[in-house]
């Protein structure tokens, strides 16, 4: 099993140009009958910014979960931000998950390459869509007199970085070999994407839902989510020394340990439906 693994992770490793061109043409796709183009990938968190900002900064109060003195390094709106942008990310891996491998199946049939290479292309894709997010992010960290710390770039922000692109690639191996054999999986994931949203501590502090008069097992549930952590750490880099808004050792340890085990599953389930998926296409 592990020289099988070994040997496909080099295969992989091989064909990695293959994953280049894939997602140099999915972005030359999307783009290229758009008149703004680019930036579409910063207008769309951009909005949904400035209305979740009225709905549950205003209506609903929810700054009120984040300290004083880090409403001066940004407040809220920052908050918000340093949380949509990655989830806007995230949520764009689950949504195309389900198809990754249906949209490639001509390529699947017809390329001998490694079939991980069409998930890990859907990933690698949003991934760069991401980072055309970062100059939005920066604008909003100065101009709010926000600021971050070494400890936070060094460590926080690539441990993000790294573990969402883990989950990412675990989730998409998962649903995009399951939905070709079941169609029911892409509806389905349309609902756990809402639900994770609103779970994932992106809207307001998860301190709100710890400190609350909720269930101790609901508040155990609710920091067991990987997602939460993760998006707790994109946010660390930018309110450093506010423990607050630092995951917990719960939210830290299921961040890490979740997305190596989404990883995991997402890898043998691939590798165990390949032939079934393959005779689908």
């Amino acid at each position: 099993m592990e020289v099988a693994v070994a040997s496909r992770t080099l295969a992989v490793w091989e064909n990695r140009k293959v994953v280049g061109l894939l997602v140099r043409r999915d972005l030359k796709v999307k783009y290229q009958q758009s008149v703004l183009g680019y930036a579409w990938t910063m207008l769309e968190p951009l909005a949904l910014t400035l209305v979740y900002f009225f709905i549950f900064g205003y209506v609903l109060q929810a700054d009120r979960g984040i300290p004083e003195d880090a409403k001066a390094q940004g407040g809220y709106i920052l908050f918000l931000v340093a949380g949509i942008l990655p989830w806007t990310t995230f949520g764009a891996i689950l949504s195309e998950a389900p198809r990754a491998m249906i949209t490639h199946s001509k390529l699947i049939t017809t390329m001998k390459v490694p079939r991980e290479i069409f998930p890990m292309a859907t990933v690698g894709t949003k991934f760069v869509e991401y980072l055309l997010t970062w100059p939005v992010l920066l604008i909003f960290v100065f101009a709010l007199g926000g600021r971050f710390s070494w400890e936070g770039m060094l460590f926080w922000l690539p441990l993000a970085i790294v573990l969402t692109f883990m989950f990412g690639l675990g989730v998409t191996l998962f649903l995009s070999a399951v939905n070709v054999l079941l169609r029911d999986v892409e509806r389905l994931t349309r609902i756990l994407t809402r639900i994770l949203f609103y779970g994932s501590a992106i809207l307001f502090p998860a301190t709100m839902v710890l400190q609350s008069g909720a269930p101790g097992w609901a508040k155990t549930i609710y920091e067991l989510n990987p997602l939460m952590g993760i998006f707790q750490m994109h946010r660390t880099v930018w309110f450093a020394g506010f423990e607050e808004l630092t995951p917990s050792p719960l939210a830290l340890t299921s961040a890490v340990v979740g997305s190596l085990l989404m990883l995991v599953i997402g890898y043998w389930t691939f590798r165990r439906l390949e032939m079934s998926v393959l005779k689908e296409l």
